[in-house]
């Protein structure tokens, strides 16, 4: 045994330095924080823009028209359950998804549906309400979700609309009621550049968010896991849920993307489901349950460099956006977008915020051309390769614009999008198998992981301005209808 022992000694030492070893060549490195493992992602890029939404609240005027747009939705298929001129309550249904009738979407007011807008062969882009002086809502029943069986959740979830609010990894389209989850996920923050601050927008819905969570535990078999930023201390929301697992995370963008979360904590094999929900859908939820109601307030941020006062708002979920932006942006050439800069939607100053979205960002339009373009110093322009002066000052925060600052050419193989996707997958070789629709190849490529938010930044630094998420959507389509 004297022998024995200093042998299998050294083992260990061996064993355990080749493991530090390996973690120090991943972009990830781990640490412990109250029992809890931090995942410190090392991938990334954080793009410093102007005009971050101060912390201050103000309860928006209500907006005249209010509308659902089935265009925010991947996948469906909708069809109508009213006509223009119809009398509705909130939480009446406007359309429902022809392959799973079950799933309903629902008014977030009371009041008159006044148009349906459509585009190309009468695709129906919004349905849009004009709302009433006060709401009059559907009720649903209140009830404590401990008491009730999976089915009774799931099917209070769909009958008031709130199960539209659950996404389903992989193909990041609504969830089917009828799989069993290995895990729901749930990310406390948001890095994406003027991204709203979860932590204070949750502020005063603690028992909602509790009551939510305990939802969404009847859901799965397996766990609710809550990943929070290891740089900033959480809300109480977050660290009150009893009936999660919490993940700390650290790093650049896109370390708040569930995706990526995902990724690193157990990722997504072939035949696996996960869902996710956003930590302001799961108080959506937990009201349903303590009120009855289908209730989609919520609190967003109003940003970007052209707004004059960036900050926050309480609003109802669909709600036109003019009453917010009138007055308070700069009278220029602007784009304003639901979402944030990378992956958010384009919509007119009077247009309506995405059902998913907690973010109006407002910057200014590039239909310029810059002289000399990539030849000039550029101590005001940003650059993620680090090609201007600029880069000499890691901490400035800059204007920009909508300028591609060039056009679509040959797809060149720089090594950039390496740089800022941390994730264990070949990101140029799974967008080549995709634009060469090899389902098998992109299957071994990892497809089943990845969602079109998770390669923004890969589009974003992209030197052949090859528009990477649209072809990352239409692999996950053809990945829909193989697997359908």
């Amino acid at each position: 045994m004297k022998k024995v022992v200093p042998l299998l000694k050294n083992e260990f030492i061996i064993c355990l330095s080749a493991y530090f070893f390996y973690i120090s060549q991943q972009n990830v490195s781990i640490s412990i924080k109250n029992m809890s493992k931090v995942i410190k992602v090392k991938k990334g890029l954080d793009i410093k823009l102007q005009g971050k939404a101060q912390k201050n609240i103000v309860n928006a005027e209500r907006a005249k028209l209010y509308a659902i747009k089935p265009t925010d939705f991947n996948g469906l298929v909708p069809r109508l359950a009213i006509q223009e001129g119809d009398e509705i309550k909130a939480g009446s249904t406007l359309f429902f998804d022809k392959n799973r009738p079950e799933v309903k979407f629902t008014s977030p007011v009371a009041g008159k549906v006044v148009t349906i807008n459509r585009g190309e062969r009468r695709k129906i882009l919004e349905v849009v309400v004009q709302a009433a002086n006060t709401d009059e809502y559907i009720d649903f029943g209140k009830s404590k979700p401990a008491d009730l069986s999976r089915d009774e959740v799931i099917h209070k979830l769909l009958q008031s609309g709130l199960w539209t609010f659950i996404i389903q990894r992989p193909y990041s389209i609504i969830a089917n009621p009828t799989d069993n989850p290995k895990a729901i996920y749930i990310s406390g923050f948001d890095t994406a550049p003027l991204a709203a601050d979860i932590d204070f927008t949750l502020q005063g819905f603690e028992n909602e968010f509790s009551m939510g969570i305990t939802a969404l535990k009847k859901l799965t078999e397996g766990k609710v896991n809550i990943c929070l930023s290891e740089d900033f201390s959480a809300s109480k929301a977050f660290t009150d849920s009893k009936d999660a697992e919490f993940h700390y995370f650290s790093g650049p963008h896109p370390t708040g993307n569930v995706g990526i979360q995902i990724h690193h904590i157990d990722s997504i094999n072939k035949g696996e489901v996960v869902w996710v929900v956003k930590p302001h859908h799961v108080v959506s939820i937990g009201r349903l349950f303590n009120k009855g109601i289908y209730d989609v307030s919520k609190i967003i941020a109003l940003a970007g460099s052209q707004v004059l006062q960036p900050q926050y708002y309480k609003i109802i979920g669909g709600a036109s956006i003019e009453t917010l932006v009138n007055d308070n942006v700069e009278k220029n050439n602007l784009r304003f977008i639901s979402g944030d800069v990378l992956t958010g939607t384009k919509i007119p100053s009077n247009g309506f915020i995405g059902h998913y979205d907690n973010l109006i960002t407002v910057i200014p339009e590039g239909d310029h051309a810059d002289f000399l373009g990539w030849a000039a110093p550029g101590l005001s322009k940003y650059s993620a390769s680090k090609t201007f002066l600029s880069s000499l000052i890691p901490k400035k925060e800059y204007k920009l614009d909508t300028n591609y600052n060039g056009c679509e050419r040959a797809y060149v193989v720089t090594g950039q999008y390496e740089k800022v996707l941390p994730m264990d997958i070949y990101p140029v070789n799974l967008i080549k198998a995709i634009m060469a629709e090899d389902i098998d190849l992109m299957e071994k490529l990892g497809i089943y992981e990845v969602a079109e938010e998770d390669f923004a930044l890969c589009e974003f630094v992209c030197t052949s301005k090859i528009e990477v998420q649209s072809v990352i959507r239409k692999g996950l389509e053809m990945m829909i209808k193989e697997m359908s």
